[in-house]
């Protein structure tokens, strides 16, 4: 016998009824709460992340919120990292690597299987959230996915550009980068399912910069490896991606929506499929209390209360108001679909 999910998260993701809509927010855990910034002081953010005690209570901050998820706090270079791939943490820019391949010994660090031993840190953190949380919320990890991580190991970052000219002088270099990254991530994925987690989700932060071509080669096709090697809920995020149905088409338990894509067209033309999202973000930075519980309301009708986690379209903002998430997080607590609704989900 198979025991249903109890909490809303798990139970939306299996497609299962809810009275309520779940929420959380990506970066739920940051610099935009004050609590954070006193838990943090002025500690580099590396150093900060690897204490296990403060990141953990880093990751359990929101749940005074009242969030149906607590995400855990780290970074998605974590995994290349614990490879031995190096990093710097550059404030106002964030991870920089410079080393960059330029012969396929420098890819060496990737090809060894992923130790567990490497990566105590992040098993440690997340027993230690589960046995703070007693089941009470739901614990979701992630990863990044082979192309944006490859985005960071390269020094690039957010700059497609120059990952694309990086693929055009080292072609084979650059494919067997995207693979090696694609088969640690399903070891990474797989540890972290067997130290408790209950949900996986995979950032592509910077594929939806692509065209479609390369998108398909260098970020769906990886999306698919992974997830189809996941046994776990799984969701997967592009930043503002325009390729719906290559997302749709990954293996991902949901889809996390950006601004870029109509929720309600979404659910009324997939209504089998499981969405997550999508306030607009700048709002928590930008409007008023008043003006999130209007959008969160406005998102919440167009999800209908059903295959849907209400999140934002990308990360919680630096400077957002903790008012402002208390508005969003509130008026999801609060709403309920329409009676006729609910009842034919």
């Amino acid at each position: 016998m198979v025991t249903e999910p109890s909490a809303l998260l798990l139970r939306t993701l299996a497609g299962l009824p809810v009275e309520r809509t779940p929420v959380w927010a990506m970066r739920q855990a940051g610099r935009w709460d004050p609590e954070f910034r006193k838990l943090r002081g002025n500690r580099p953010f590396y150093e900060f992340a690897a204490d296990v005690d403060a990141a953990a209570e880093a990751s359990l901050l929101p749940r005074r919120f009242g969030v149906d998820a607590i995400i855990l706090f780290y970074d998605i270079t974590t995994l290349p990292q614990a490879l031995g791939w190096p990093f710097r943490y550059i404030p106002g820019r964030g991870p920089v690597s410079d080393q960059v391949p330029t012969c396929d010994a420098d890819l060496a660090p990737l090809r060894q299987p992923l130790q567990n031993a490497s990566l105590q840190t992040i098993a440690q953190l997340v027993h230690r959230v589960r046995a703070r949380l007693r089941g009470e919320l739901p614990v979701i990890a992630f990863a990044g996915a082979p192309f944006t991580v490859a985005c960071y190991c390269l020094g690039a970052g957010k700059d497609v550009s120059r990952i694309t000219q990086y693929a055009a002088e080292h072609p084979k270099l650059w494919r067997e980068l995207l693979e090696l990254l694609a088969e640690r991530t399903i070891e990474f994925f797989e540890a972290l399912r067997s130290w408790g987690a209950d949900v996986l989700q995979l950032f592509d932060s910077w594929a939806g910069e692509l065209d479609e071509a390369c998108y398909e080669a260098w970020a769906q096709a990886f999306h698919r490896r992974i997830f189809a090697q996941t046994p776990a809920p799984t969701v997967l995020y592009v930043r503002e991606c325009p390729y719906l149905k290559q997302m749709l088409d990954s293996g991902a338990t949901a889809i996390s929506l950006g601004l870029r894509h109509d929720l309600a067209a979404c659910r009324r033309r997939y209504p089998r499929d499981v969405f997550q999202g999508n306030v607009d973000a700048e709002l928590l930075a930008r409007g008023t209390p008043e003006q999130v519980r209007a959008a969160t309301t406005a998102c919440l009708c167009q999800g209908g209360g059903t295959r849907h986690i209400l999140n934002l379209n990308q990360g919680m903002p630096k400077d957002a108001r903790p008012e402002n998430f208390v508005a969003f997080v509130e008026t999801a607590r609060q709403w309920r679909p329409p009676t006729d609704r609910a009842a034919s989900s």
